[in-house]
């Protein structure tokens, strides 16, 4: 009786992975560099396609190896350029991946898990529970199946995806290893050599592990913030009750304080009527962060079926903004986009959920965690 081999995945693998998995069935490290290449820069995944390769390391690879990415189950392109992947991971859920153009950026909202587990109160994601981590070659699978579908490989200097953002389905740092793994990979000169700026981690607030992010890998980070005071913020985004604000921003500024540079922490805000978008929220959020060297993105809710919230009117956003404004941050309101396709802040669970329902009889855990207008605001990073 024969059992078969567990292939290595190689898609996920970082540069130092790939050196040591080469050292462990007796090849040269340099042809951890050729692999990736082919892999990330032409987008390869079928290794007799690797021309530079031995015969003979090609069949060895063969047998041992593979390079597998997340099944794309659609893709839809909206009337703004717009983009949506779905795809499904190895637990047979699916998480979705947008695509969001804008000028000269190319920002892709990438995700982490399929469902989570802090369950926030405006997001539906959170509703549905956790139900999976992904692994760093489904993370990474996502920016490698969005470059294959603008035809960016070769690699060239004009590239359609520039940003990467960690703001999709889930937690990022409930998935650490992970997530760090392929975010190396986004930033390597022989993945897709993304600079450090343009790739962004969003986080609800897991405090122990922002501290060990800094240990890690020096990426621009995000404060999904929600409410100016804690009673608030407990209500909206739970793991507040363990990590509350004073805490919170306090690691958040050692993280920024790590990069030594002068670069700031962004803020995200999302606007629910009556809830958190008051003259005196706003004033609260100045107080609060008077000392944080941040950007604020506002983000309009778009409601999703039974999320008992609202958006606000256009007047109450605007005094919102005023008001930081006013006390000299730098605010952005974000537009939607993408709603054509069921791509906007909100819209991802319900239709996509019936649509799939019909052509793959399944029910899958998915909704971008709200987070694809976020996406937007930070291709306003760089």
């Amino acid at each position: 009786m024969t059992t078969s081999t567990v292939k290595t995945n190689l898609l996920g693998l970082t540069q130092q992975e790939m050196e040591k998995f080469f050292d462990s069935i007796g090849e040269k490290r340099f042809r951890a560099g050729q692999v990736m290449k082919w892999i990330h820069h032409f987008g390869v995944d079928d290794f007799d396609a690797m021309t530079n390769v031995s015969k003979a390391l090609r069949d060895k690879l063969k047998v041992i190896a593979e390079v597998r990415g997340p099944e794309v189950v659609s893709e839809d392109i909206s009337t703004d350029g717009t983009r949506k992947w779905v795809v499904r991971v190895a637990s047979g859920s699916c998480v979705e991946t947008v695509y969001i153009p804008q000028g000269k950026r190319g920002t892709l909202c990438v995700s982490s898990q399929a469902g989570c587990a802090l369950d926030c109160s405006f997001c539906s994601t959170g509703k549905q529970g956790f139900n999976s981590n992904l692994t760093a070659a489904e993370v990474i699978g996502q920016v490698w199946i969005a470059n294959k579908s603008f035809g960016s490989v070769p690699a060239t200097v004009d590239r359609a995806i520039t940003n990467v953002v960690m703001m999709g389905m889930g937690e990022p740092l409930l998935n650490f290893d992970n997530v760090v793994a392929a975010m190396h990979l986004m930033m390597d000169d022989l993945g897709y050599g993304i600079s450090k700026r343009r790739v962004t981690l969003s986080t609800s607030g897991v405090v122990p592990m922002i501290d060990e992010l800094s240990k890690h890998i020096d990426v621009s980070l995000a404060l999904s913030l929600h409410a100016p005071n804690d009673a608030l913020r407990n209500q909206l985004v739970p793991i507040n009750k363990k990590y509350p604000l004073k805490m919170l921003l306090e690691s958040c500024q050692r993280y920024m304080s790590s990069l030594g540079e002068k670069r700031v922490l962004t803020i995200e805000y999302t606007l629910l009527k009556d809830i958190n978008d008051k003259v005196e929220h706003a004033v609260e959020m100045v107080e609060l962060l008077k000392n944080i060297p941040c950007k604020i993105n506002l983000i309009p809710f778009n409601p999703f079926p039974h999320s008992g919230y609202e958006r606000p009117s256009n007047n109450a956003i605007r005094r919102f903004q005023d008001q930081l404004h006013q006390a000299g941050f730098n605010v952005t309101v974000r537009t939607t986009r993408g709603e054509d396709i069921d791509a906007a802040c909100g819209q991802l669970v319900g239709q996509v959920l019936d649509r799939t329902r019909r052509s793959e009889r399944y029910i899958a855990v998915r909704e971008l965690s709200a987070d694809s207008d976020l996406a937007q605001n930070a291709a306003n990073t760089n």
